[in-house]
């Protein structure tokens, strides 16, 4: 299993007669399977967990349906993949305790004897959900579905947050699934960026079957784990001082950045076969002079659990930019598109801060912005649900718990025409 890096600048060319000038750098990666495995082949067994919410609000259909979308992925497991269970109310308890998928209509059936009572403790049934998947972690691929439909009204939202940090640290990641309208999107985007996974919106019961499968397909990808960016720039580059880096596929998200020694190490956690990551990292030039210049080199160091191997290398790759007496724009399509969904996100982002002040034109403007720029990437669903938000603040409405969530899930992922 190797990976596969590629780089692209916005502006392959710098203007030699000019001082310091901005660059995009894009770079995309993805695991690559070993010759002989099919596409289909896991590369190591899932070690997964489901942290449910049961909580007093989940009474009737929306129990019913994700108890349905629990037991349908307990179906896709393959014999010497993991499973646990937990499940939480206002306290946390272990369903399905760690263990090989031996007898699937067992967990079906334990799963099958949740019901609705009490209030929600998420970081409760993180805690928990950790544990249980350090257990089976050596030689597998660790994943949590982590499901509330509420505010984390008896448990404590920095504490979810750190138990997302330290399940990074512990190559655990967390996928996070809002359900209903009524749950705080800051706090599950918090957990699956930290920890490394996505968020989904299930708006209705009848989604819950859809969406649970749809992000099951993507984990059944990831082959690699754990992987970084190690970066180093040449003399006279430097990194933006302010959000120098973000991820901009498959979903939108600010990356951090730490130095060791010369290198700026990004972590970009889980490689996929058949999705792409890709990260823009906004760099700064100085003069140089002209010719062929190498302005950085990058590496990725990896693990690659079905070997168990930690702290794999690629080959390094050398980024170079011409410098040129006769410079002439000229812009990257590609970069530029995921430049442009970076920018749908920040000016989300903004239009939610100035709702939050009480700026509601203000908000409403940068929203129309980020639908226009998700109308320049051809993301035209993205560009309906935020003019649909802007128009109606501009006629006073207040924007529905649901017309929140459709705006925050859009502003971090580019959504597909329906087939």
């Amino acid at each position: 299993m190797n990976v596969s890096l590629s780089l692209a600048l916005n502006d392959d060319q710098l203007d030699a007669s000019q001082g310091t000038q901005q660059r995009q750098l894009s770079i995309a990666v993805s695991a690559i399977h070993d010759t002989g495995l099919n596409n289909g082949t896991r590369n190591a067994p899932l070690n997964l967990c489901l942290i449910l919410d049961h909580s007093g609000s989940m009474t009737g259909r929306p129990l019913t349906t994700v108890k349905e979308a629990a037991q349908s992925l307990i179906d896709r497991l393959n014999p010497g993949d993991r499973i646990a269970v937990v499940a939480f109310d206002h306290h946390a308890k272990v369903l399905v305790p760690n263990q090989l998928v031996e007898d699937p209509e067992q967990i079906k059936a334990l799963i099958q004897r949740l019901e609705p009572k009490g209030g929600t403790a998420i970081d409760d049934g993180m805690k928990l959900g950790i544990e249980e998947l350090a257990v089976g972690k050596q030689g597998t691929i660790s994943q949590a579905f982590l499901l509330t439909d509420g505010e984390n009204e008896h448990g404590d939202n920095q504490r979810c947050q750190q138990f997302a940090e330290l399940a990074a640290g512990y190559n655990i990641t967390l996928n996070t699934l809002g359900f209903g309208s009524h749950w705080n999107e800051d706090v599950l985007e918090g957990i699956a960026d930290s920890g490394g996974g996505s968020l989904s919106f299930i708006e209705k019961p009848e989604n819950a079957v859809d969406v649970f499968n749809s992000l099951f397909t993507r984990i059944e990808t990831v082959s690699l784990t754990n992987a970084h960016f190690l970066i180093s720039l040449s003399p006279g580059v430097r990194l933006a001082n302010l959000k120098p880096v973000a991820q901009v596929t498959p979903e939108t998200v600010e990356l951090p950045i730490t130095e060791e020694g010369e290198l700026a190490i990004i972590r970009i956690g889980d490689l996929m076969t058949q999705m792409q990551r890709t990260v823009l990292a906004n760099l700064y030039i100085d003069q140089l002079p002209p010719g062929r210049q190498t302005i950085a080199t990058l590496q990725v160091r990896y693990d690659n659990p079905a070997l168990e191997q930690t702290d794999l290398l690629s080959e390094k790759i050398p980024v170079e930019i011409e410098v040129t007496e006769s410079y002439q724009p000229s812009s990257n399509p590609d970069v530029q598109k995921n430049i442009l969904a970076l920018a749908k996100y920040r000016q989300t982002q903004i239009a939610e801060t100035k709702l939050q002040e009480g700026d509601r034109a203000g908000a409403a403007t940068m929203l129309q912005m980020a639908a226009t720029t998700a109308l320049q990437m051809g993301d035209e669903n993205a560009a309906t649900i935020l003019q649909g938000s802007a128009t109606r603040l501009q006629a006073g409405e207040e924007l529905s718990d649901s017309d929140r969530k459709r705006t925050r899930i859009v502003s971090k992922t580019t959504l597909q025409a329906p087939s």
